[in-house]
């Protein structure tokens, strides 16, 4: 029942995903902004405050609403924000250190990552 649940937030947060970062992006591409990818940015940036609030009120309720809400909505919707909240977390309890490393390594690292996979991809497939 749980990986249902978590399913359907998924699918709901990846639909929604999809279209609020179309609609920000047509609306930005009418500016001189147009290459900038405001409609990824913006999810991210929801994404993070709905994390931040359901995160916090949805401790007192049932796990089921934490697990179709936190992880399978806006899970789908964006894994940034559970990046950041981790982050935050580490940060609230004074592991400084760590959540300065997850930043370097996930942005750093991950950049990297996803460059290497690209040069993995034109090796084999030219």
């Amino acid at each position: 029942m749980k990986w249902l649940i978590i399913g359907v937030g998924g699918f709901l947060g990846a639909i929604a995903r999809y279209y609020l970062s179309g609609v920000a992006q047509n609306y930005i591409t009418k500016s001189s902004f147009a290459l900038f990818p405001v409609g990824t940015l913006a999810v991210n940036l929801l994404g993070c405050l709905l994390l931040g609030f359901l995160h916090s009120f949805l401790l007192n309720y049932n796990e089921m609403y934490r697990w179709s809400l936190n992880i399978g909505f806006i899970g789908a919707f964006t894994t940034f924000s559970t990046f950041s909240l981790e982050t935050l977390l580490l940060f609230e309890n004074d592991e400084y250190f760590y959540g300065v490393v997850n930043i370097l390594i996930s942005c750093i690292v991950g950049l990297f990552a996803l460059w290497l996979g690209r040069m993995i991809y034109k090796g084999i497939w030219g």
